[in-house]
């Protein structure tokens, strides 16, 4: 029995059907011999072996708290498996489009929260034969959790072994057990407040003040309003790209900034040309929510998401490259600065107070009376960075070729850029609201185009 930590509920609270809080990726593979009866051989092998694949979330009645996860006792793989083929003539629209509409859709909360669709069909063109596309809930996984996911299925070798299947999880608790624990939290929650409460305090009139001086990461709710930045609805788009990472690191040591500067900076480059053929580009940076992993840095135990987040401000509006590049390598480390004044786990502590009628209501009430539309903008877009490995792996047996990474999409938000490094290339999966956003490509194709033009800056 492990119960879920306040920030991995609130991924379930938040969701609505025009806000499904999916995590997704999509793995080209070199399908040479490919079989799906051997796939599926082998990812059976290894589910036995991974109990975040056998896991389903827990809720009854005597739980006044948030829901635990638990062993499926009845986990059946024809219900997260499916093997389906591409519309013809297989390129990478039609996938993108199967994929869109896949990534959509919102997992059974009764099964272990994930899915994989095996899609065959493809042109070559597109990069793999065969492509995986798998889907897990953001309560289960935070993008280095979903990262982790597919490396349980993978391997350096084809034809590498599982490992040994753990002891069995325990069984759903005694319900007069759960009653005392859930009251137990419910009694602690004052006492945490209270705890928690002279940090905040302390903490907030410094945060605001560094922002409103400009010696941090933007302000929230001045961001410049674009066409991307309304209410949503459970429709998506997606498309993807990829460029060498040794070209990034050129440019990353031509003018001796991070890697992350450097995506950062195509991005607002590849956004830049979005924006002025959609005759919207706004004469100031858009903002960026940038979600940052505190793996590393955070003292909780529990919970499968371990995030924080900051705003970054992409300078859009300047027209020279190179400007672009420093303008964001000095942004971005004053709010990285800013960001870390404030406690690693300060987001998932305070997250344990999120509630599921609260919320809930909050979200279908923000969604009904189309909000994001009517106040200030907070944030125009996600972008979002995993360091992925740097070796080829195989997925089951099959060579990876490709790994594209999918986020999800908020109202106020409609557009999520993932990045994702793998085997000398950095992968790029964007993801977006299909009324706001209805074709990606040409996003999508811009970002080998403003990777160039830094290159040409140097």
């Amino acid at each position: 029995m492990q119960r879920l930590s306040g920030l991995d509920a609130s991924f379930l609270y938040l969701e609505t059907s025009a806000q499904p809080l999916n995590i997704c990726g999509v793995a080209m593979l070199d399908g040479t011999g490919f079989s799906f009866a051997r796939f599926a051989r082998r990812l059976a092998g290894r589910v036995t072996v991974t109990p975040a694949f056998r896991r389903r979330l827990y809720n009854p009645p005597l739980n006044f708290t948030h829901p635990l996860w638990v062993d499926d006792e009845d986990f059946d793989l024809d219900h997260h498996l499916h093997h389906i083929a591409v519309p013809a003539p297989g390129g990478r629209r039609e996938l993108a489009e199967l994929c869109a509409h896949l990534a959509a859709q919102p997992l059974d909360r009764r099964k272990p929260l994930w899915e994989m669709y095996v899609i065959s069909g493809l042109d070559p063109e597109t990069g793999g034969t065969v492509a995986v596309l798998v889907k897990t809930h953001h309560a289960n996984a935070d993008g280095v959790g979903g990262a982790n996911l597919v490396a349980a299925l993978a391997s350096t070798e084809p034809d590498a072994q599982p490992p040994e299947p753990p002891g069995a999880l325990p069984p759903p608790p005694n319900p007069l057990r759960l009653l005392a624990g859930s009251a137990v939290a419910l009694v602690r929650q004052p006492l945490d407040v209270a705890r928690l409460l002279p940090e905040l305090v302390a903490m907030a009139p410094r945060w605001v003040g560094r922002a409103l001086r400009g010696q941090g990461m933007p302000v929230p709710f001045t961001a410049p309003r674009t066409s991307l930045n309304g209410t949503i609805t459970g429709h998506r788009s997606v498309a993807w790209a990829s460029v060498g990472l040794d070209e990034i690191k050129a440019v990353k040591n031509a003018f001796d900034v991070t890697v992350n500067d450097v995506v950062l900076a195509v991005c607002a480059g590849a956004l830049r040309e979005f924006l002025l053929a959609r005759a919207e580009l706004p004469d100031e940076p858009l903002v960026a929510t940038v979600p940052v992993s505190v793996h590393g840095r955070t003292e909780r135990a529990d919970g499968s998401n371990k995030v924080s987040a900051f705003f970054a401000a992409l300078p859009t509006h300047l027209p020279d490259p190179a400007a672009r590049v420093f303008a964001l390598a000095e942004g971005t480390r004053l709010a990285k600065e800013h960001h870390h004044s404030i406690h690693a786990d300060m987001l998932a502590d305070w997250a344990q107070f999120s509630g599921p009628i609260v919320f809930g209501l909050a979200v279908r009430a923000y969604s009904a009376l189309r909000l994001a539309d009517r106040h200030p903008v907070v944030h125009n877009l996600v972008v979002s960075n995993v360091a992925g490995p740097p070796m080829p792996l195989y997925l089951l047996g099959s060579r990876i070729t490709g790994l594209y990474p999918f986020g999800p999409v908020f109202h106020g938000a409609a557009l999520n850029l993932t990045v994702l490094s793998y085997d000398g290339r950095v992968h790029v999966g964007l993801i977006a609201a299909r009324e706001l956003v209805p074709d990606l490509w040409s996003l999508a194709d811009g970002i080998p185009r403003a990777l160039r033009e830094l290159a040409d800056a140097r």
